[in-house]
């Protein structure tokens, strides 16, 4: 089954998509079923929501479910953005190659399996002629294996084949390259259960994340199953970065607000746009205009957008706003608190971002008056 949310809340203007896969009611020839990559999947899912990923995901799929899941998630890779794949289930390497098990794959061959499975050269491919800047697959699989048995021919390995990881990419398996992976005892396989419980730790880069998810896989197993990764990531990315964490919950719009457009039937934009005139004495009566009981009515990003706009003008010198920031509290009172977060973080964000949703070079103290974002 393929669910799809285009969850729109994106960090710092960066779009992030993900395809997340769980398989553990097999029901094709000769394959076993699992105990917990759905709830691993549903589990890690949530997380990545969280941190602005929109979804793509498969829970129990078959075949069919797993290649139409993968077209999906290409339609929804952003340029410059992030792109991840997880999967928890079966993973079997045959003649060097990894195959990722869909519900209803044939294990009774290996050539049965190769073509009734996704091959994860196609989703290396798919991410690499995208134009994501961080790539990102985490497998959950090689789980007990119960074909090698079965099948005559020394092509089949127990365990995932080492692979290659192209440029801006970082391939992370359950365990080293030709062993096999615990399902766990608990709720969660002992990979996943690791990754959750260290993906929120903040400002952690993905490399030291992995290195504390190997060394918690080897304490619960004992040793016995180690956590590889290869990686060939030119940049830093972080699943809970703090720079960017308060503002998860606006638009690309309020972020880049330069692609905010103005309604003038809604009379926070009236305000907006009076602030953006530069001209004191449009900006000070326009800014006059927002009072606690009109604030309360407004949503969450056209206060943003505003609370940009108010630091916008004070750094001009209206002197309305230059008001309104030194008495913040006494001017956003009787305001609800989500209310006053919105326009504290529109503030804030002007501050370190420019109409682009970029980071400024420079910080916008430049006014005299102004330091750290506050009249003195």
């Amino acid at each position: 089954m393929i669910e799809r949310d285009r969850h729109r809340n994106i960090p710092l203007a960066q779009k992030r998509a993900a395809l997340v896969i769980g398989n553990a009611n097999y029901t094709g020839p000769n394959t076993t079923k699992l105990r917990n990559p759905v709830r691993d999947a549903s589990a890690i899912a949530r997380r990545l929501k969280k941190y602005g990923f929109g979804l793509t995901q498969v829970a129990d799929g078959v075949f069919a479910d797993m290649r139409a899941a993968l077209a999906q998630f290409q339609e929804a890779i952003e340029p410059g953005g992030v792109a991840l794949v997880f999967f928890a289930g079966h993973g079997i390497q045959i003649d060097g190659e990894n195959f990722l098990f869909a519900c209803d794959t044939d294990a009774s061959g290996e050539n049965q399996a190769k073509y009734s499975s996704l091959s994860l050269d196609q989703v290396i491919d798919v991410l690499d002629r995208s134009k994501a800047d961080t790539k990102i697959i985490i497998l959950d699989a090689c789980r007990e294996n119960p074909f090698e048995t079965a099948w005559h021919r020394s092509g089949a390995t127990r365990g995932l084949a080492s692979v290659f990881a192209p440029r801006g990419t970082i391939i992370a398996f359950a365990t080293s390259p030709g062993q096999v992976a615990l399902d766990g005892r608990s709720g969660n396989g002992v990979y996943t259960g690791a990754l959750l419980q260290h993906i929120d730790t903040p400002d952690c880069p993905i490399e030291t994340l992995f290195k504390r998810v190997r060394n918690a896989v080897a304490a619960e197993t004992a040793g016995k199953q180690i956590t590889w990764e290869h990686t060939s990531l030119a940049g830093d990315f972080y699943f809970n970065n703090s720079a960017g964490s308060f503002v998860t919950t606006y638009q690309a719009s309020s972020l880049a607000d330069s692609l905010f457009v103005l309604d003038d039937g809604k009379k926070s934009h009236q305000i907006i746009r009076g602030l953006k005139s530069l001209d004191w004495y449009t900006q000070n009566p326009a800014l006059d205009r927002l009072k606690s009981g009109l604030a309360n009515t407004i949503n969450d990003d056209n206060l943003f957008v505003l609370g940009r706009n108010i630091y916008q003008a004070a750094n001009g010198g209206a002197r309305a706003a230059e008001a309104f920031i030194r008495d913040f509290v006494d001017k956003t009172r009787g305001m609800k608190p989500d209310k006053v977060r919105a326009l504290l973080d529109g503030m804030l964000f002007e501050i370190f971002f420019n109409s682009k949703g970029e980071l400024r070079e420079t910080i916008k103290v430049n006014r005299p008056g102004f330091t750290g974002g506050h009249l003195v």
